[in-house]
């Protein structure tokens, strides 16, 4: 028997991100009345070990954590699960292992929708977590294409980078976005013809600054949405807008 579709999301990391996903699925919805919008269950709690210093060496490891959370989510019996937190996906195959519903790689989805789009941008610059950087997903997905990747400096990582993304889980957006939109700058300085956002408090930066970047942006959390209102829409729910 098919299992009816339920989005679960584990989130939490952080709690903005986690709200910026939920929107972004019911604005990629086609809807004209509340049924016609995914149901959705969300795992929002932050109390989750910090990624980034758990990658450092610096912390105590979140998977026990993340664990739980599957745990939840599937007990709510969800057909597919996302996570709203690229670096998590460092024990994506652990979580995937440990979950009954299918999860959605936040990089997979991504780079499938750009691999969508033609002509490909020759350089895109990557915005991540040291975490996700060192992991290597996007880039070799999307060196792959024949695409150059433009990185941050380690100065431009932890002056601007590490600060932002700290200031936005201190709700200091103003802040946050100022560092962030300076970062940007330097890498389409250096040829980047698309910012790729692939840490989820970047986009919420720089929407907060109402940074001209996003126009040449990348948004994982975007691309994940429409992962599943793409599914939702395949099984025949929503309503087509005419």
């Amino acid at each position: 028997m098919v299992k009816p579709l339920l989005f679960g999301v584990l989130g939490g990391m952080g709690p903005l991100a986690t709200l910026d996903l939920l929107q972004k699925i019911i604005a990629a919805t086609p809807a004209n009345r509340d049924q016609d919008h995914l149901p959705v269950v969300s795992w929002n709690v932050p109390q989750i070990a910090d990624r980034q210093k758990a990658l450092a060496g610096k912390g105590d490891s979140p998977l026990p954590q993340l664990l739980n959370g599957i745990k939840k989510l599937n007990q709510l019996e969800v057909s597919h699960i996302v996570i709203p937190c690229n670096t998590a996906h460092h024990w994506y195959d652990s979580l995937a292992e440990a979950s009954q519903a299918p999860i959605l790689h936040i990089v997979d989805e991504t780079v499938a929708q750009i691999l969508l789009t033609y002509p490909y941008p020759q350089k895109i610059g990557l915005i991540a977590t040291h975490g996700t950087l060192a992991a290597g997903w996007y880039q070799q997905k999307i060196r792959a294409a024949d695409i150059e990747v433009i990185f941050p400096t380690e100065e431009e990582m932890d002056k601007l980078f590490v600060a932002g993304c700290y200031a936005v889980k201190q709700g200091e957006m103003a802040l946050a976005g100022d560092l962030l939109e300076k970062l940007a700058a330097l890498l389409v300085k250096r040829g980047a013809e698309k910012l790729l956002l692939a840490c989820t408090e970047v986009p919420l930066a720089l929407a907060a600054h109402h940074s001209s970047f996003l126009e040449i942006s990348i948004d994982p959390t975007e691309m994940l949405a429409k992962a599943c209102v793409k599914l939702w829409l395949e099984e025949g729910h929503g309503t087509p807008r005419y």
